[in-house]
């Protein structure tokens, strides 16, 4: 008896050894796998699995809603009354990115096209693309600021191009013609005989460049030779900075293409991208941890002094001139245009261009921007990048289509572009790369306590044994003795009878 509990203890101490053993050893091997298996997920590499396919083709929905400011009271603007504003839309639009002309380079760079097309979602929009809205005239308003320097003559040349074809400084056009562009004669007249002065050629819209377009030759880092650089711009179009802005820190192509980031973030570390549409680097901060449907992300956003002026915020000195915080001047990257950004409805800009027209609304919960990062992979999990374009007009001298206007920064329409992993791809995503390493995770404490509590059971059952046998046996002694003790009483008992029977 004794000898097989012991068998059994020894068993019980060698089971709970070789679970506590590879227990240990997960807590120091899990970790450089589960980096191994990110690294290799991650990476631009053809081999490298469905990260790879979802890098050059966006498989999830990807949505552009567009709101436009509908000027209400136009014709009291040219008399010099404050603009008003009505807000149409959104007009949504269903986004498609799809990279080609793959090219990989030996020095660890993969250069590409990303085209964009854009089709109209009805269903999730508020309004039609045949709706007609009242906005500014770009052509006559832009081009008077771009004219306001030029000889009386020049402007009196083109004031008299505006009359020859009708154009007035607000016009009442359908969406898809404001945003998608239209065909006009007047744009053929400027470029035919003063070739150059105008930025626009062939169709005229606020969008008409983005759809079924590409946003330029970026050259990014695989990060097959170091997974830090993955993602990471190298060159655009050709350039490893641009020549729009007046420093050379603002000039600077810093961080990714703006869709993925290298892994293994930390809160300290900024987002940074080139957006080729802002012709600038941003840069987005950490704001506080968040949560996308079970996968733990870093919450970025957009900080105060992204549109801050050179006074408020220096290093913004190379992106002036600047008017006061709150908008950032786009025209020397489009052929000085008198174009501005800014965030929706001037949300945390100077309160000045609140005052200077009415209908806006900021807020922060509809017009702040978000981008939410797994932290572990770098990839976004889900994002909203709003941004509002923005004209300043004012009255010219010399043109008589700008009438009495005030100086304004009049908004035209602002954007979010928004999306999210889901379907099939979001559970090929957790699956690998959140369930499975959480599985591991709590595996590896589980092996270990069961292995120390078996190993305790092995030490304790022998003891245990030892004593139950013994009370076992001892309690069998006191029972066989009592029955003795019954027997011979009986047997006793049985003598006295029969002797009583035999005196008789």
């Amino acid at each position: 008896m004794a000898r097989l509990c012991l068998k059994r203890s020894i068993i019980l101490g060698i089971v709970g050894l070789l679970f506590l053993a590879f227990g240990i050893v997960l807590i120091f091997v899990f970790p450089k796998v589960m980096k191994e298996q990110v690294e290799k997920n991650v990476r631009i590499d053809p081999s490298s699995g469905f990260a790879f396919e979802m890098w050059r083709d966006l498989p999830v929905p990807f949505f552009m809603s567009i709101y436009i400011f509908e000027v209400v009271n136009h014709k009291e603007v040219l008399l010099g009354e404050k603009p008003r504003l009505q807000q149409r839309g959104p007009y949504v639009y269903r986004e498609q990115k799809q990279k080609n002309n793959l090219t990989f380079h030996d020095n660890g760079t993969v250069s590409f096209l990303e085209n964009r097309v854009f089709h109209f979602s009805p269903e999730k929009s508020n309004g039609l693309e045949d709706d007609f809205v009242v906005v500014p005239n770009i052509l006559v308003l832009g081009s008077a600021i771009m004219f306001q320097d030029m000889t009386g003559a020049m402007k009196w040349i083109l004031s008299g191009a505006f009359t020859a074809f009708s154009q007035e400084p607000f016009m009442n056009r359908t969406v898809r013609e404001i945003l998608w562009g239209y065909e006009d004669p007047f744009l053929d007249f400027i470029n035919t005989f003063l070739p150059g002065t105008l930025p626009f050629k062939g169709k005229f819209g606020l969008f008409a460049d983005f759809n079924n377009s590409n946003t330029g030759l970026f050259t990014v880092n695989t990060g097959v030779d170091d997974i830090s650089r993955v993602q990471m711009v190298d060159s655009w179009n050709g350039v490893k900075e641009v020549s729009f802005w007046n420093s050379e820190q603002a000039n600077m192509i810093n961080g990714t293409a703006g869709q993925m980031w290298p892994p293994f973030r930390k809160p300290s570390e900024p987002l940074e991208f080139y957006s080729p549409d802002a012709c600038r680097s941003m840069k987005l901060v950490y704001e506080n941890k968040a949560d996308f449907r079970g996968v733990p992300t870093f919450r970025y956003v957009a900080p105060r002094y992204l549109f801050a002026n050179g006074s408020d915020y220096p290093p913004n000195e190379g992106f002036c001139p600047c008017t006061a915080s709150g908008v950032m001047n786009a025209s020397s990257c489009r052929f000085n245009a008198p174009l501005f950004l800014s965030f929706p409805h001037f949300l945390n800009a100077d309160p000045g261009f609140l005052k200077a027209v009415d209908g806006l609304q900021p807020s922060e919960e509809l017009h702040s921007l978000f981008l939410d990062l797994h932290p572990l992979t770098g990839i976004p999990m889900n994002c909203s990048i709003k941004m509002q374009l923005n004209l300043f007009t004012k009255a010219v001298s010399g043109i008589t289509q700008t009438g009495d206007i005030k100086p304004v920064i009049l908004p035209l329409l602002w954007f979010a572009e928004s999306g999210f992993i889901d379907g099939p791809v979001f559970d090929t995503y957790y699956n690998t790369l959140i369930l499975m390493p959480t599985v591991l995770g709590y595996l590896q404490y589980v092996l270990i306590a069961v292995g120390i509590f078996l190993i305790l059971t092995a030490f304790i059952t022998p003891f245990v044994k030892q004593e139950k046998c013994f009370l076992f046996w001892s309690s069998n002694k006191k029972v066989d003795e009592s029955q003795d003790k019954a027997q011979k009483e009986k047997l006793n008992s049985s003598n006295g009878t029969v002797l009583m029977e035999a005196k008789l």
